[in-house]
């Protein structure tokens, strides 16, 4: 069998190898230009385009130095001072025969709330009217004893059982007479025999009924509470301050507070005076507010969140909406040094439209009118840029960005 030999030039060789190696390198850079990432963010910048900064509406500022109230938190409770309190008792035993009031009603001072009937009043009375005329006999008769002593034609005895008698006599009349008084009835209204078989019971302040006690037909003494009244005028505030923040707090400062249940209505109150003790075994110290203006709505032992205002500093602040928390820290984004580069560069040279931002760890202060005081964690220069508006989808940018990644 014959064997037959190809003979294949070098060069044609050389040429396929040649060929693979260049498409093999083709399709590499091809890849690698497919694999290059758009945005070169990194943990702690984030890039958007001119365009993703006018469709999100971001805006830039700068830092500002602003005379900002600083402020105090903490809570309290709504007191009525006990002598704006009333627990109406009757100062006699009876029936109640009518009820004038119901809670929620709003009474002046001295104004009837109910009514009660005792037979006992009327035999007061009756006997009131019968002591006159013994009084008027006892003084005759003591005037007639102290003549004939003086004349040595009576018995010294006889004078001074005469006195004792009037002295009985007037003394029980004295106190009837109170007694009388003290049921709301003039003693000089019964000489004519017009007896008083129902007595009225007064509020003795002005307030708003908070509870009624009984009712029609009940049986009442000293006792028995008939009806509870609360004046809210001297409503006040009574916060608890712990002891390291006493020494800010002076007289005539302003309280802004709100109800803990209900906090969509702010009130005003004023500090008046400042507790020198401690509550129970805490370390806080009551401070008492008078509440000002309109009291609608509150009402004595409601729990209530109070913000203390403090003295005024002038401090760096921004926008409160620039200040972003991830992660447990609060942070700005201000427009990095290379950007800002990039706007000087001459005409000629090629401008990128994207704009990177670089994440800044803050400390927060003062929260006032709209803005909160800053305090950097990482040295800026003066004047940079900070995103005023936009910074939480600034936020989301960059943290998107490092998950891509």
């Amino acid at each position: 069998m014959k064997k037959i030999f190809f003979i294949i030039p070098g060069f044609i060789v050389v040429g396929l190898f040649s060929s693979c190696g260049n498409k093999n390198a083709k399709d590499a850079d091809k890849k690698e230009e497919t694999s290059k990432p758009e945005n070169h963010e990194t943990a702690n910048t984030a890039t958007l385009s001119e365009k993703q900064i006018k469709t999100i509406g971001i805006e830039l500022g700068t830092i500002e130095e602003k005379q900002l109230t600083a402020s105090l938190k903490t809570n309290g409770v709504l007191k009525v001072p006990n002598q704006n309190k009333a627990s109406i008792n009757s100062v006699y035993s009876g029936i109640i025969k009518s009820l004038l009031v119901q809670p929620g009603n709003t009474v002046s001072k001295g104004q009837t709330i109910a009514t009660i009937s005792n037979p006992e009043f009327i035999r007061i009375q009756e006997e009131y009217v019968g002591i006159n005329s013994k009084m008027v006999l006892a003084e005759q008769e003591y005037t007639r004893q102290k003549e004939l002593n003086a004349g040595n034609a009576g018995a010294l005895k006889n004078l001074q059982a005469a006195e004792t008698e009037l002295k009985t006599i007037s003394s029980r009349k004295s106190s009837l007479e109170q007694q009388i008084q003290l049921m709301g009835v003039s003693p000089a209204s019964l000489s004519n025999g017009n007896f008083v078989s129902v007595l009225s019971i007064r509020s003795p302040i002005g307030g708003v009924v908070s509870n009624v006690m009984v009712q029609i037909g009940s049986y009442i003494n000293v006792n028995t509470t008939v009806a509870e009244i609360v004046d809210n005028s001297q409503l006040h505030l009574d916060l608890f301050v712990y002891e390291k923040d006493l020494p800010k707090l002076k007289n005539n400062q302003t309280i802004h507070f709100t109800l803990t249940n209900n906090p969509g209505k702010e009130y005003d109150a004023l500090i008046y005076s400042l507790g020198s003790s401690f509550e129970g075994e805490s370390k806080a110290v009551t401070v008492h507010a008078m509440v000002k203006s309109n009291k609608t709505g509150l009402i004595d032992g409601m729990n209530v969140t109070a913000v203390i205002s403090l003295e005024k500093n002038t401090v760096p602040a921004v926008p409160s909406a620039a200040i972003v928390n991830y992660q447990g820290q609060d942070y700005i984004f201000i427009q990095s040094e290379k950007h800002s580069a990039n706007e000087t560069e001459k005409k000629d040279q090629p401008k990128t439209d994207e704009v990177e931002f670089e994440k800044i760890p803050v400390a927060k202060g003062t929260t006032d009118v709209g803005f909160t005081e800053i305090t950097p964690l990482k040295k800026i220069r003066a004047g940079s840029k900070i995103v005023t508006k936009g910074a939480f989808f600034v936020l989301a940018k960059m943290t998107n960005a490092g998950e891509d990644e």
